[in-house]
């Protein structure tokens, strides 16, 4: 997770509301400089041997490569889901001072 040093880690979960939560939580936390929900999304699944649809709200975080870890376990302890989508690409390049304001906001 180091070669890159700013990354957006996505996950989704049953409720905006709890999607809010989770976003609002991870920011306050400074373990993302920002969290975005969108939705619903129709998310179609195979769960437990059975074929699942559900609505679901997506959050995409945006943090360094040094607090991922910590963001994630975050998430799994605050998410709902026995086993939550988390999913991190890394950020190759973007505007210099946007980064710069991601690494100052996720700095404890």
């Amino acid at each position: 997770m180091t070669e890159f040093e700013y990354v957006q880690a996505v996950t989704t979960i049953g409720t905006e509301e709890a999607a809010t939560a989770l976003a609002a939580s991870a920011v306050e936390a400074r373990l993302a400089a920002c969290a975005q929900v969108t939705g619903p999304v129709t998310s179609t699944y195979r769960w437990e041997g059975e074929l699942e649809t559900a609505k679901e709200w997506q959050v995409v975080f945006k943090t360094t490569a040094a607090s991922y870890q910590d963001l994630e376990f975050h998430i799994k302890a605050e998410h709902g889901y026995d086993v939550p989508e988390i999913i991190v690409t890394p950020i190759v390049t973007g505007n210099p001072a946007y980064l710069e304001w991601l690494r100052a906001e996720t700095t404890r």
